[in-house]
């Protein structure tokens, strides 16, 4: 067998073949073609490839990659993507598929890194001469095993309490809350341009990450929300008081397991949290609902995180060293230099 790499704007025509490797490996939402596609439409800079090893119709891999610098690769990794896009047969040899794939690609290759790779998917490999793994991030999620009353009893006092007050105070400032879920493809734009109204209000704007209905990532979120509502597979939570939008979440679905995408909610208030309201509520909805066995956030752990779940695990980058000797002088320069959640060490 042998790799063949083909531009990245072809995915389309595997669409199907990647769908299916997905299916039968990490099956996630993250991996599906429905995000992959938009992602490479809106956020790629053209120069991608599409990595297939074996039969195209029926491979064992399939990668999308860039090209970081000269002699690096890497998978094809945007701030939107929490998941590198590498699909293989978790029984294949990991180091073998590199060194042919380092072989494959144009130009010489030095390093090829697989990053943001979830251990629940693919166990983290143990290092050899030629490649090592760095922790990226540790994440957090919540198991929907039980009755929502006896998830909500195991959070902390604290915030159980202050946002019982929270509640009271709204009541009696006569504040009429209501959540929202937006299923519904052809009210996505909407809600996805509230969204952005909404963000551009805190620190995003400022920083020029907020999400604007006309910039890149509101069209991105815009079309991955659409094609997975198509399915039932999207939702866009919203908390409301009154008429007033106060957060947002964006969600998307597979499997059972319900991911965060994005979360936003109005800085400007200072005696509520919105957000943790909002999210208290419609994990009820879910914890009620039976449908969802496991809400993934794939993002950071702080500490919000910590007040809603205490299941955390790492996330982290594979490094592949086309030759032991770059990973020896990788190894002694990592004596005196240590980055931080770099995804090059």
């Amino acid at each position: 067998m042998s790799w063949q790499l083909l531009p990245a704007r072809d995915f389309s025509r595997y669409r199907h073949t990647w769908d299916r490797l997905n299916a039968t490996g990490p099956n996630s939402a993250l991996l599906h073609p429905d995000f992959i596609e938009p992602l490479l439409q809106i956020l790629a800079q053209g120069d991608e490839r599409l990595a297939i090893y074996g039969d195209v119709t029926d491979p064992q891999v399939m990668a999308l990659l860039t090209r970081r610098r000269f002699g690096i690769w890497e998978t094809f990794q945007p701030s939107q993507l929490p998941l590198g896009p590498w699909l293989n047969q978790a029984t294949l040899p990991l180091e073998q598929l590199l060194q042919q794939l380092s072989r494959a690609l144009p130009g010489p290759v030095l390093s090829l890194s697989i990053t943001q790779q979830d251990p629940d998917f693919y166990p983290r490999p143990e290092h050899s001469a030629c490649l090592n793994t760095l922790d990226y991030i540790v994440t957090a999620r919540i198991s929907v095993n039980d009755r929502f009353e006896d998830y909500w009893s195991q959070r902390g006092k604290n915030l159980r309490q202050n946002l019982n007050r929270q509640r009271n105070r709204l009541q009696r400032e006569q504040v009429s809350v209501r959540l929202e879920s937006i299923t519904d493809p052809a009210e996505v734009a909407a809600a996805i341009h509230s969204y952005g109204e909404l963000e551009s209000i805190g620190w995003k704007a400022e920083e020029g990450t907020a999400i604007h209905s006309d910039n890149a990532q509101g069209l991105f979120y815009t079309l991955l929300l659409e094609n997975f509502c198509r399915r039932g597979m999207g939702r866009i939570y919203q908390y409301w008081y009154e008429d007033k939008l106060v957060a947002s979440d964006l969600c998307i679905q597979q499997d059972g397991v319900l991911i965060i995408l994005k979360t936003t909610y109005d800085e400007t208030l200072t005696t509520s949290s919105p957000a943790m309201l909002m999210r208290r509520d419609y994990f009820e909805a879910i914890f009620n609902e039976g449908a969802i066995h496991t809400i993934e956030f794939y993002g950071p752990v702080m500490e919000w995180h910590r007040r809603l779940s205490e299941d955390m695990r790492a996330l982290y980058h594979i490094n592949f060293h086309r030759w032991p000797v770059l990973e020896k002088i990788r190894r002694y320069c990592q004596k005196f230099w240590k980055p931080s959640r770099d995804k090059q060490a």
